[in-house]
C-alpha cells in the first residue's frame, strides 16, 4: 500500500494554508512579528483591509505573505475573509467596464491601491470594488491577493 499521505503530514500537522489562500487584516491595522508570539520582534504595521497571503498557520499566529514577497507572523483573530486585492502594475491599473480589453476604462488606479475584490477571477479577469463605490474589472496580471 502506498504511503503518500505520510509526506503530506507535516503540512496537515502544521496547518498548512491552501495554495494561494488569501485573507485581508480586519478592522484595526495589525502588527506584524518575526516570530509567532507577542515577545517577537515587530517588524511592521499593516493597515485595515491589507491582503495577505496565508503560509502556515500555528495555534493563534499565521504566518503570511504580503505584496512585496515579505514574511511575517500575525495574530490570527486579526485576519478577516474579506477579500482585497492591491494593485501591482508600475503604471496606472486600467478598470474596465466589463472584462474585455476592449471595453470602456471606468478609472485608473496608481500603484499599490486597495480594491475590494467583488468577483472571483475567471477568464483573466478580476471584479473590483474601489472604496468610492466605483466597480469594475482588470486583468488578474494586474493585482496582487486575489
Amino acid at each position: 500500500m502506498r504511503r503518500w499521505w505520510l509526506l503530506l503530514w507535516p503540512c496537515v500537522a502544521m496547518g498548512q494554508a491552501t495554495a494561494a489562500d488569501f485573507k485581508s487584516v480586519g478592522a484595526e491595522p495589525a502588527v506584524l512579528y518575526d516570530a509567532p508570539t507577542l515577545r517577537g520582534l515587530k517588524t511592521a504595521i499593516a493597515p485595515r483591509g491589507m491582503p495577505v497571503e496565508l503560509i502556515v498557520t500555528q495555534g493563534d499566529w499565521t504566518r503570511v505573505r504580503d505584496s512585496s514577497g515579505g514574511l511575517s507572523w500575525v495574530e490570527k483573530r486579526l485576519l478577516v475573509d474579506r477579500r482585497t486585492v492591491v494593485t501591482t502594475d508600475p503604471g496606472p491599473v486600467e478598470v474596465r467596464a466589463s472584462p474585455d480589453d476592449a471595453a470602456p476604462v471606468l478609472f485608473r488606479a496608481r500603484p499599490g491601491v486597495q480594491l475590494d475584490l467583488s468577483v472571483a477571477p475567471a477568464a483573466g479577469w478580476v471584479g473590483v470594488r474601489h472604496r468610492d463605490g466605483q466597480s469594475g474589472f482588470v486583468r488578474v496580471g494586474s493585482v496582487w491577493g486575489e
